[in-house]
């Protein structure tokens, strides 16, 4: 038996066909639970950093079914699909796990939460596999560097949950279109904020530590200094950005932008804003209506964009 660990995760093979894999989250056991319940939060997290999630079908009862398609980075399509055996919320879930091209194979999977009465929750992943070939052949195909991912992402999708804000749009649009409605000032100008705004750009310098300062323009005639410098730009994929207000350092937050190729003409983008704790969050809802004018932000950007992909 064996056992590796990277950071909070253990990953160890308890039995020729068993392994193990159990980490600490920071976030209470309901909300761990909910995200590895509800389809909303399985597609931000399940599978490696760079995959994209479709969940088809997600039943979580026993006797249920689900079906996952995972869209890879080079445009291949790997499809999962299991029934649920036991559902014990929010301590326990128990399912199986086929891989579509081998539909003899099975892989049995137990998640246990443990709630550790902190904040935190424990939860211990046990996979069991059917035969010493599929075990193989999971190992071989990367199974431990995706699940140690996935779990990363998982941590990072937690966060989210409690001190941040998550917005999603699927367009009709090439992802290299959409990361240029972004990063090219002449077109953020005319669909970045909430219904009603418009925008100046002062600067704005589309590299890590490059600084893009605006002015929203409000319907009312308030004007809004923005501040942001960026820490990640890998284009077409991927923003990471801190985002200042001068009118309210108070409401100073992170966003990470994500651009995912669906297929050549379509792309899912997803936005996170993180603050930097759960009270902050809530300020910025009820003073700001943040999480409206995030939607209706990416809602303007659909309406832009149409045109354009045609």
């Amino acid at each position: 038996m064996t056992t590796s660990m990277t950071s909070e995760t253990t990953f160890s093979q308890t039995s020729e066909l068993e392994f193990v894999m159990t980490r600490v989250f920071d976030a209470p056991r309901d909300l761990v639970f909910a995200a590895c319940t509800e389809p909303r939060h399985m597609a931000q997290w399940w599978g490696p950093r760079g995959y994209v999630l479709t969940v088809a079908e997600m039943d979580v009862r026993a006797g249920g079914t689900y079906r996952f398609v995972q869209r890879a980075p080079d445009g291949n399509t790997y499809a999962f699909h299991g029934t649920f055996f036991e559902v014990e919320p929010p301590e326990h879930l128990r399912m199986s796990q086929i891989f579509d091209p081998h539909p003899t194979s099975e892989l049995l999977v137990s998640l246990a939460f443990e709630d550790l009465g902190d904040g935190r929750t424990r939860m211990v992943d046990t996979m069991r596999f059917d035969s010493i070939e599929s075990r193989d052949g999971s190992l071989s195909a990367g199974m431990e560097r995706g699940a140690r991912e996935s779990y990363e992402r998982l941590a990072e999708h937690l966060e989210t949950m409690q001190r941040g804000m998550l917005f999603e749009r699927v367009f009709d649009a090439p992802r290299e279109l959409v990361f240029d409605m972004w990063t090219t000032p002449e077109h953020v100008a005319l669909w970045w904020g909430p219904d009603g705004f418009t925008n100046t750009i002062e600067a704005m310098d589309v590299r890590p530590g490059g600084e893009w300062r605006f002015i929203m323009h409000g319907p009312d005639g308030v004007d809004y200094p923005n501040h942001i410098v960026f820490r990640e730009v890998v284009r077409p994929e991927r923003l990471v950005y801190d985002h200042g207000s001068q009118a309210d350092d108070e409401a100073s937050f992170r966003g990470v932008v994500t651009f995912a190729q669906e297929d050549p003409t379509r792309t899912r983008l997803t936005m996170r804003t993180l603050f930097p704790t759960a009270a902050v969050r809530e300020m910025v809802e009820r003073e700001y209506h943040a999480e409206e004018g995030g939607n209706q932000t990416l809602d303007r950007l659909g309406a832009y964009l149409a045109p354009l992909a045609r």
